[in-house]
């Protein structure tokens, strides 16, 4: 049977080493993919207008490897947090808020490129434009974005779940841009490739450190995984 964690060590060491490999690689190849293009919206909506599969793709990546980050970041914050509760608990919360910022912007980009497929990109360039600037109770989480790698980065070092090298990696998230149809810029890269260094050997620990599941138990637990996604994307298209 496939070993189940106590509630008190949620999301467990499959569910953070697993995304502590998938998340920041997927991240990376989202923002490599759009690297050739101007970091501004008007040029992202232009480039998707001209390449639609691999803007398309690239954005998809980036928010799905985002989206993959808050089980790794749960997992941390907890780790963290077992040698000092405060900069466990404020980085993990601050750093999970930051993460569904990103999944609002990634959001607003797939209304963005819906919008050129119907109208063009010039006309999804106005819509962009002329609304900008609106507030949104998203925005306020902007800090988070940047902040919570940084209290997350302290406290990995502060508690030795990370050494100095790879707690400073993790800070470099902090610079990476944020907002709506933003590009890929030299700091995107820094920052992805620190995410990278500081997650994926700590990931690949995790998974090491355990039992490994059974024959039986993978043979039995895939398909149900596999059918479970395949309902989730159905019931998604039906709206």
């Amino acid at each position: 049977m496939l070993r189940v964690e106590r509630m008190d060590a949620f999301p467990g060491r499959w569910a953070g080493g697993v995304t502590m490999v998938l998340g920041p690689l997927l991240m990376l190849a989202g923002a490599l993919l759009r690297s050739r293009f101007d970091f501004f919206y008007p040029a992202q909506l232009t480039a998707y207008d001209r390449h639609p599969g691999l803007m398309a793709t690239s954005h998809t990546l980036f928010a799905v490897g985002n989206l993959l980050l808050w089980p790794a970041v749960a997992l941390l914050a907890a780790r963290i947090g077992a040698r000092s509760p405060g900069w466990g608990l404020w980085g993990g919360l601050l750093a999970m808020s930051g993460l569904f910022a990103r999944a609002f912007h990634a959001g607003a980009d797939h209304m963005a490129f819906r919008l050129a497929d119907a109208e063009g990109p010039a006309a999804a360039t106005r819509a962009v434009s002329d609304t900008y600037g609106a507030f949104q109770v998203f925005s306020t989480l902007n800090l988070a974005i940047l902040a919570g790698w940084l209290v997350l980065a302290l406290g990995a070092w502060r508690t030795r779940v990370l050494g100095p090298v790879r707690a400073s990696a993790l800070g470099l998230m902090a610079i990476l841009p944020l907002g709506v149809l933003k590009g890929t810029t030299p700091l995107s890269l820094v920052a992805l490739v620190g995410l990278a260094l500081a997650m994926l050997p700590l990931g690949v620990r995790l998974l090491r450190e355990g039992p490994r599941p059974s024959r039986a138990a993978v043979l039995r637990w895939v398909p149900v995984t596999l059918t479970a996604v395949g309902l989730m994307f159905l019931l998604g298209q039906a709206g």
